[in-house]
């Protein structure tokens, strides 16, 4: 896929993810848009390890369906979790 699915991905599923995710979590819409990149990758591979799973392999390539938005939200909401402890501890 080209690099306008990966950014539109990573807004789409970025955006998600901290909506669904409680808590004030900071950064504008590049933060969100690089977060939801980084969660379709996260959550691709994980997907894909787990579960092998056709729609976690879709969000590790940048894919716009469905299940790769899915894993591309819940890779973005462990990022989030990740980045938490490692803010929460350093402070």
């Amino acid at each position: 896929m080209g690099i306008i699915a990966w950014i539109v991905l990573g807004l789409i599923a970025g955006a998600l993810a901290k909506a669904i995710y409680p808590g004030h979590q900071g950064g504008g819409i590049f933060a969100t848009i690089g977060l939801g990149i980084l969660g379709a990758l996260v959550g691709g591979y994980l997907g894909q390890v787990l579960f092998g799973s056709g729609g976690a392999a879709a969000a590790s390539v940048g894919a716009l369906s469905l299940p790769s938005i899915a894993f591309a939200v819940l890779g973005a909401m462990v990022l989030l979790f990740l980045w938490g402890l490692l803010t929460r501890a350093s402070a």
